[in-house]
């Protein structure tokens, strides 16, 4: 199973959550017609084929809305073994409720709105992924992100198979085509190198990507030493297999990322060029909601 972001890393989002919901009322139809000491158990079952994601968060909430709720495993379903599988089943129980049945309801569309989106993130990345089997390329996400969702966006990515590009502005450069539109493509090659030596210099890990659109600028940047890969931007399949042809030819050579309108329809051929690494944003910004749901018993 992939490592889940901790509770320390989610707390303020989960509360945000239960603060749009709640308000300052609560759930005021629960308390018009739930008893107080009335307890129940909610399952939730996974309705539709795909991947479970997100199983780990259940706890995390309910322990935000009551303590006396508890998640239980199910029989033949631990969730070490359910998190992040595929099932091609339209009816796989996950994980159980039990407490207060107030409690229960107050936390529901909180928990199946998480549950609901990675799972969606998780299977549509799977479906990226398999696509491109047999292939060399990897499925990359992008910083298309929901506000506040971004680790468990790219958690999900992981589940389905993809692979996390650069987490936020922080933790690599990207050189993209507003960066360097004064610069000539003649004097692009000078420009980088000194950008990679600054860079190295405060960072010898951080990695440098370079976004080109055009296979003139891409003889530039291939140059330059320092470039660890070379974002092909919205490049048809002709001109990204020669780009390949360049970099194979070249003395340094950097991955090549695709990029650019990529869908399940086009993301084989894009693969079938030659290139290492494909960026979907799709994934996370456009991922429909797996169903999911949670049935009730009252005890």
């Amino acid at each position: 199973m992939e490592k889940f972001p901790t509770y320390d890393e989610l707390q303020d989002l989960i509360h945000l959550a239960q603060r749009e919901d709640m308000g300052e009322q609560g759930d005021v139809t629960s308390r018009l017609l739930v008893p107080a000491e009335q307890i129940g158990v909610g399952t939730l079952v996974q309705r539709e084929v795909g991947i479970a994601c997100g199983l780990p968060i259940v706890e995390m909430i309910c322990r935000v809305y009551d303590e006396r709720l508890r998640v239980e495993q199910i029989p033949g379903f631990h969730m070490e073994i359910i998190e992040g599988r595929f099932s091609d089943s339209r009816s796989t129980p996950l994980v159980r409720i039990r407490g207060p049945m107030r409690s229960i309801l107050a936390a529901e569309r909180v928990v199946l709105n998480f549950l609901q989106h990675l799972s969606g993130v998780a299977t549509l990345t799977h479906r990226f992924v398999r696509r491109v089997a047999g292939t060399k390329a990897r499925i990359y996400d992008t910083r298309k992100t929901l506000p506040g969702m971004r680790l468990l966006e790219k958690y999900a990515v992981r589940c389905g198979g993809g692979m996390n590009h650069r987490m936020g502005l922080y933790d690599a450069v990207l050189v993209k085509d507003n960066h360097i539109a004064p610069v000539p493509v003649k004097e692009l090659a000078a420009y980088l190198s000194d950008v990679a030596v600054r860079s190295k210099a405060e960072d010898a890990r951080r990695w440098i990507e370079v976004e080109v659109d055009s296979l003139e600028q891409l003889r530039e940047v291939l140059k330059v030493g320092g470039v660890d890969v070379v974002l092909l931007d919205n490049m048809d399949c002709p001109r990204m297999a020669q780009a390949v042809e360049l970099r194979d030819r070249a003395a340094h050579r950097p991955a090549l990322e695709a990029s650019g309108g990529v869908t399940l329809e086009t993301v084989r051929a894009i693969a079938l060029t030659g290139v290492e690494r494909i960026a979907v944003g799709a994934v996370t910004h456009s991922a429909p909601a797996l169903d999911i749901g949670l049935d009730i018993e009252i005890q």
